[in-house]
């Protein structure tokens, strides 16, 4: 007669089945216990600490649409409070987003952080997302909030000014 549980009652099969059971909870739990490493307001999110850095910035849409980019195309970056932020990403082609709001250069976290020279700057934000008309309309008045994400993708410069001249022509220099 043959016996599952082997020599000594023990069976291997249901030991196994067992440890299948509990390993991936185990494992969620020391995830888990072990935090995150991003915070976030409700218009941005962040890498905790000064020194770590994000590969990438997502651009999250109000249509729920997301885009990502990377820190290592980032060119030269232009704020102005009345505007908004004006990032230039150089691959293949060349992109332009524009994000719009109030308060983009506020602290927060106790003052760590920022969307501009404490966060984009040092590549610390990982994403970066449209906000609806209730949450602008509840945030209080000092915290940052993005009111708009504007994206250009060009091949050539001609195009890219013309895009600047109609969607902000505050960042353009005066051509000589």
């Amino acid at each position: 007669m043959s016996d599952k549980t082997g020599t000594r009652g023990f069976d291997p099969h249901a030991l196994l089945e067992n440890l299948a059971d509990k390993r991936p909870r185990a494992l969620l739990k020391e995830i888990e216990s072990e935090g995150s490493d991003e915070e976030a307001c409700p218009a941005f999110g962040f890498v905790r600490g000064t020194r770590d850095k994000a590969l990438m910035l997502e651009l999250r849409f109000r249509n729920g649409n997301r885009e990502w980019y990377p820190y290592s195309l980032l060119g030269p970056c232009k704020y102005n409070p009345s505007v908004g932020i004006l990032l230039k990403f150089t691959g293949d082609t060349v992109n332009l987003v524009l994000i719009r709001g109030s308060n983009l250069d506020a602290f927060v976290n106790q003052g760590a952080v920022n969307l501009t020279d404490r966060g984009i700057q040092r590549h610390r934000v990982l994403w970066v997302r449209e906000m609806d008309e209730d949450e602008l309309r509840r945030a209080p008045r000092n915290e940052p909030t993005i009111d708009g994400i504007e994206v250009g993708e060009f091949d050539e410069h001609e195009g890219l000014r013309e895009w600047l001249e109609t969607i902000a022509p505050i960042f353009l220099r005066p051509s000589e």
